[in-house]
């Protein structure tokens, strides 16, 4: 059976592009009969906020999308979900991988990674130290040379791609490709719906998950959908201010919208579209 999510991040308002991706999900996931799991993206306490939490819940509210599990409101989300509480299994997992010798500190400042990097893949200044992880250092994984990833077709070369990434922050927090994993990992979800500019970050979970010995994330199945632009030509991002969906509500109250540009990403005639049930029944027909 499909186990899936949906992983919103409370670090912005919600927009067009989360959106498409979470009803994306939910058809894939209720068209196959299988479990949806609402799971909201909090590790990063820094740029976590209350207003963004609750902003989630509304928005999926408004755009009628139904969970199987996870919380069912802000406090209870606080009280029994919020990744802030599982930093320990994070850290834990990194422990395993750092017995087997993949991890190393490094204490690069961002300045002189971008500096001698512009491209932003981690020189790997770092990488022949030795020594215990210190507060105040990332900790990076080494990826070897000629580390080539098969993801929907494509070849992912993660070692030009992401270079030596970072698996815990000097910030003391948790990376977010360790967050995603572990969690999919314990949730055992085996279906991942995901924009196109994540294809790195699948090929660097892959890669982590067969460090690890996790043969089960090689079984998942992944869709890397079309991104929504904007007006400029650019990927809907929080982080350049991308129109929200509280904002579009206010110039239209329906989500109707929101449906018909996820009927155009999957090829069904956006015309007609004015429910969920009717987008759902169209997606089922499909071959």
């Amino acid at each position: 059976m499909i186990r899936s999510r949906i992983a919103p991040t409370p670090s912005g308002l919600l927009h067009l592009g989360n959106a498409v991706n979470f009803v994306l999900t939910w058809l894939m996931v209720r068209r196959a009969g299988g479990t949806l799991r609402l799971r909201i993206d909090d590790a990063d306490c820094l740029r976590a906020k209350p207003e963004y939490l609750e902003d989630i819940f509304r928005q999926l509210d408004w755009l009628t999308l139904t969970w199987d599990e996870g919380p069912a409101g802000p406090d209870d989300f606080r009280r029994r979900f919020s990744q802030q509480l599982r930093k320990e299994r994070y850290r834990n997992f990194l422990a395993e991988l750092e017995l087997l010798g993949h991890l190393y500190p490094c204490g690069c400042s961002r300045s002189t990674i971008r500096q001698h990097a512009p491209d932003g893949v981690y020189p790997g200044f770092c990488r022949d130290r030795a020594g215990a992880f210190k507060p105040g250092e990332a900790q990076r994984v080494r990826v070897p040379e000629g580390s080539v990833f098969r993801v929907e077709g494509q070849d992912i070369a993660l070692c030009k791609a992401m270079g030596d990434f970072v698996l815990w922050r000097k910030e003391d927090l948790p990376a977010y490709q360790v967050v995603s994993l572990v969690d999919d990992l314990d949730d055992r979800i085996n279906c991942i719906v995901r924009g196109q500019d994540l294809l790195p970050s699948t090929a660097a979970q892959l890669f982590l998950a067969g460090l690890h010995g996790d043969n089960f994330f090689a079984e998942t199945t992944f869709y890397h959908h079309p991104l929504v632009m904007g007006d400029d030509g650019r990927k809907l991002s929080k982080s350049d201010n991308a129109v929200s969906l509280a904002a579009l509500r206010e110039r239209e109250p329906s989500p109707i919208p929101v449906y018909q540009e996820v009927a155009r990403q999957v090829g069904i005639d956006p015309a007609g579209i004015a429910t969920l049930e009717e987008l759902l029944f169209r997606f089922c027909e499909m071959p």
